[in-house]
């Protein structure tokens, strides 16, 4: 369906789970692809929190390459609540969820290709929360921000959009069940839900959209719950 033939793509936290997977997606569309992960990979292993590991990163891309057609910032950030989480634990979240999509898409400006695209992996999380997930959230919700404002200074150069997950099972798991009918598409989202989007965005076929978010979530966050619906009971 795709034809990505000699195009260069950067996925960060592509070691496993969706970004594995849009890795592979893009290399068997023709791509070239350089991961980066903390994760063992046969690309570049490091911290995107560390400033110094992204311009090393970038720098070996843009030396071997000269150029880059697609980013996918998809690295998770780490997940604390305001009871436990500290300062610090925040902060790096915040350093890898949003910090880093920034400064790549920085590092590479010079280089982005011809209609080139930068794709966030956002979440379901950047409308919606649990309770104690205050850095996720909150990672998530910078970097749905971020893509429109990108897409406003890289207007004309580089397209930029977000895809919000919402619960994907990295390990192809088949729920039945609650778990399942829950979810108004009545099963769990899969790695290549996300990925197929990803490659879309990515393409010519999406050439007209920019600065947008696309929640994949099979249609949780529509369900509005009352207690009593289907079952369904608040217990405070």
């Amino acid at each position: 369906m795709f034809d990505f033939k000699n195009k260069i793509a950067v996925v960060t936290g592509g070691a496993r789970g969706i970004g594995k997977c849009i890795k592979e997606q893009f290399e068997a569309a023709g791509a070239t692809v350089c991961v980066i992960d903390l994760l063992e990979n046969d690309g570049f292993v490091g911290d995107l929190a560390d400033k110094t590991v992204l311009e090393a990163f970038a720098a070996k891309v843009i030396a071997e390459h000269g150029r880059v057609d697609f980013l996918i910032n998809n690295a998770a950030p780490q997940m604390c609540g305001i009871t436990e989480g500290s300062y610090e634990d925040f902060e790096y979240a915040l350093k890898v969820g949003v910090t880093a999509p920034f400064y790549l898409a920085k590092l590479f400006m010079p280089y982005f290709a011809e209609r080139a695209s930068i794709v966030n992996i956002s979440s379901s999380r950047d409308r919606m929360s649990q309770p104690e997930t205050e850095s996720y959230t909150a990672a998530k919700g910078g970097i749905s921000a971020l893509t429109h404002a990108l897409a406003v200074s890289l207007a004309g150069r580089v397209r930029v959009n977000s895809v919000s997950p919402g619960w994907i099972d990295n390990s192809y798991t088949v729920y039945e069940g609650a778990d399942a009918v829950q979810q108004p598409a009545g099963r769990v989202g899969n790695p290549p839900d996300i990925a197929n989007m990803v490659l879309y965005l990515c393409s010519d076929m999406a050439g007209f959209i920019t600065g947008e978010n696309i929640c994949i979530d099979g249609g949780m966050t529509r369900l509005m719950i009352y207690h009593g619906d289907h079952g369904w009971e608040m217990k405070p």
